[in-house]
């Protein structure tokens, strides 16, 4: 007689995500992408003013300058840098033992989703 074997594989665990998973995931990547395209902006116009800042000072007459040279030089780059946050009457200039020092400190408030928003601080000078 013939005996039948039976061909017993092992119990294999399904493995991957489930559906509510994986629109829990696609709503978190949505979410951080909506956050990421309203905060970069911001970040592209201070990189911005950081060059034109440091155009201005790395003119060979840029410790010779007064206010409102270095004012009109910012006003002249912001306008070909489309920068519009700060204006050159917002910077900080001073006169120090060593020559001019620029600054620019400005916040941006950026909305995000209905009542929420984010607030972004922004810092740059001459200074080193």
């Amino acid at each position: 007689m013939k005996k039948n074997i039976v061909n017993k594989q092992p119990i294999i665990k399904q493995q991957g995500m489930t559906f509510i998973g994986l629109v829990l995931v696609i709503a978190a990547v949505i979410f951080l992408a909506v956050i990421g395209m309203k905060v970069v902006p911001s970040y592209i116009e201070f990189f911005s003013v950081k060059k034109i800042i440091k155009s201005i000072s790395s003119d060979p007459k840029f410790n010779e300058m007064s206010k409102q040279d270095i004012i009109k030089s910012f006003d002249k780059g912001a306008d070909i840098g489309y920068v519009t946050v700060i204006k050159g009457s917002d910077l900080v200039i001073e006169k120090s033992s060593t020559g001019n020092i620029i600054s620019a400190t400005y916040q941006v408030v950026t909305p995000i989703v209905a009542n929420a928003s984010v607030l972004l601080d922004f810092n740059t000078s001459t200074a080193k």
